[in-house]
């Protein structure tokens, strides 16, 4: 299915938070039609309002058998939303999902069996069109199918496929969750640096600028991320020093990252069940 399918049969958002609305800005830049969208939302925001007087169809009724519907609503209000949108179940709609924990076999018994079925993993950098999305589908789907929802998420990011709907919690866990870890690190790294005697803005401008510098290196440099460590770390230097703390296996990044990256895996584990 292309752009132009999408354009003539529609697109549905269930649920339309931050990330919905991210993705719907990429869709709009890419050239999907707002009169060809129609969004599902209790609590609109202004720029929904806004797209609605440019043809977007808000909490108006479903178009007969939509190209795709995106679910993303909260997965404690995924059982509620989805009787809104059952009818188009085992038909030729469909479903993308990128609610946090609810497996593909949860939609198919509320969706029927035979509905096509892809869950994916987006995270929030896809606001500034940075993000990336992990996806698997059920057996309904076909490669027509996911390019069709790769392309959709793309317009936000990158895009990776699955092997095992299992991944999915560890997925969740290191790129889903993985940017409060980074967030928390940039927080951090500032506090540190007013600790070391820098005025606040100054030390939160440097932690941020060398955060989103190092991560922009490490994708765009031909090194892994282990050599570019190791190029930047002079023996006896202030790095080496600082590694010395981080790398530390009792209390450094080894076991933090470890631990929480677990804990965030668990927790997806259990809203599934």
């Amino acid at each position: 299915m292309s752009l132009e399918t999408i354009n003539e049969r529609g697109l549905v958002l269930l649920g339309c938070g931050k990330m919905g609305t991210a993705m719907l800005e990429g869709w709009l830049v890419n050239g999907v039609n707002p009169a060809s969208i129609t969004i599902i939302e209790p609590y609109p925001s202004a720029r929904l309002v806004e797209l609605e007087a440019a043809g977007l169809r808000l909490n108006e009724g479903l178009p007969p058998a939509p190209a795709i519907c995106i679910l993303a609503v909260k997965p404690q209000m995924m059982g509620e939303a989805l009787a809104q949108i059952t009818a188009l179940g085992n038909g030729p709609t469909l479903f993308l999902s990128i609610a946090a924990g609810t497996p593909i076999s949860k939609f198919e018994e509320v969706l029927g069996a035979q509905t096509p079925i892809i869950r994916a993993m987006p995270n929030t950098p896809a606001a500034v069109g940075r993000g990336i999305t992990a996806l698997i589908g059920n057996a309904s789907i076909d490669d027509v199918a996911m390019a069709m929802a790769e392309g959709l998420l793309q317009a936000v990011g990158q895009t990776v496929r699955l092997n095992d709907e299992n991944q999915m919690d560890a997925v969740t866990a290191v790129s889903g969750s993985g940017p409060a870890y980074v967030f928390h690190l940039i927080e951090t790294l500032a506090s540190a640096g007013v600790a070391e005697g820098l005025p606040p803005a100054l030390a939160m401008q440097l932690a941020k600028a060398t955060v989103a510098g190092a991560g922009e290196l490490a994708e765009r440099a031909t090194d892994d991320p282990t050599q570019l460590r190791v190029n930047v770390t002079s023996p006896g230097g202030t790095t080496a020093a600082a590694l010395g703390v981080l790398m530390d296996e009792g209390r450094g990044f080894p076991t933090l990252l470890r631990e929480a990256v677990k804990a965030a895996a668990g927790r997806s584990r259990e809203l599934r069940e």
